[in-house]
């Protein structure tokens, strides 16, 4: 068991990545005493603003094993993952082996070491494309997913809950929608290398990084043919972890929300909203439909701000564009000196 003499820790696995350096800042700033895992394959030692960092697996039992003893943890949130899902199609035993197994591992090593508090990374993708995709997606909705990357954290989801009900474990299981921008202060943000997130792209095309921005899909039946996502700021959403951690603290049940703004945005509102802040225009090639690509993907709300009390803050496309250009621009400055010693 734990070491009941040491203050208790936050595990925060992925921490090094975008969205959990994020929360990591949070905490930190909150005052947690935090320990991050990571093996770095996507994630940056650097954007790690507080607590102690572990460089490894989710899927080492043995390490995972200590750290929990180590630190005495009592709360773990999941972030380690991998994300895309064009790869998770082409390589899918790669998704089930880091996303589902090394989750088990994970959840074997929470119930050995009495961790009684989890929240899970998870995604929209888990609901697959919605039979109808006019009305916001509810967390009732059945579950469908059409990629490995999608079933590979569905499953996740099955195994937390079923622990959660055969023992002391409490979950929240957030499920996200499309993630952007960047910390309002400039201290971290995205800097996984060659990114497929929409806003992440273009800004990387408005500075220069990227010689065009794709659009799949001009003949949707929505209002100017493009695909319609709820896109949600980074710092909003880390901020709804924390409070699931308040939630869980306070003795909240195990349950399962939706993060997202509840509205979305075209493709083509984010290229004019990049435009507008950027000043100069895009270079935009327009391409055929990606197959598995809803129409429109929005969340419903209504659960997370009742059950979690939660309320975002930067809830404005402008802004979560803005975070976005600026990142970029430290970026380049950070890797401006790098380029000129060769």
């Amino acid at each position: 068991m734990n070491d009941s003499t040491k203050p208790p820790h936050i595990l925060v696995t992925g921490g090094a990545g975008y969205i959990g350096s994020h929360v990591v800042k949070l905490l930190g700033e909150q005052g947690e005493n935090i320990v991050v895992l990571d093996n770095l394959y996507t994630g940056n030692e650097d954007a790690v603003l507080y607590g102690h960092f572990v460089k490894g697996d989710t899927g080492d039992k043995e390490l995972v094993s200590q750290i929990l003893k180590d630190y005495n943890v009592d709360t773990v949130m999941h972030f380690a993952a991998h994300t895309i899902v064009p790869e998770s199609v082409e390589d899918p035993l790669k998704y089930y082996s880091n996303n589902t197994l090394n989750t088990l591992n994970l959840l074997r090593c929470c119930e050995a070491a009495g961790v009684d508090k989890v929240i899970f990374s998870s995604t929209a993708a888990t609901y697959g494309i919605p039979s109808d995709d006019t009305k916001p997606c509810s967390e009732e909705l059945v579950t469908a997913p059409i990629n490995p990357y999608g079933m590979s954290k569905l499953m996740s989801e099955h195994m937390l809950k079923d622990l959660s009900f055969s023992g002391n474990l409490k979950h929240v299981i957030l499920r996200y929608f499309n993630v952007a921008g960047s910390d309002p202060d400039g201290k971290i943000g995205q800097s996984t290398k060659n990114a497929t997130l929409l806003i992440k792209v273009a800004a990387e095309v408005a500075m220069g990084k990227r010689e065009k921005l794709m659009v799949f899909g001009t003949d949707y039946p929505t209002p100017d043919g493009t695909g319609i996502r709820d896109y949600i700021h980074v710092t909003d959403l880390a901020s709804a972890h924390l409070s699931a951690l308040d939630y869980l603290r306070k003795g909240g049940e195990s349950t399962l929300v939706n993060c997202g703004y509840g509205k979305g945005f075209s493709v083509r509102e984010v290229i004019d909203s990049t435009i507008r802040i950027h000043g100069e225009p895009l270079t935009v090639v327009e391409e055929p439909r990606r197959a598995g690509d809803p129409p429109a993907l929005i969340a419903a709300v209504d659960k997370i701000h009742k059950t979690l009390d939660w309320t975002p803050k930067y809830d404005d496309l402008d802004v979560i564009v803005k975070t976005s250009l600026e990142w970029e621009k430290t970026l380049m400055a950070k890797e401006a000196p790098k380029a000129a010693n060769g």
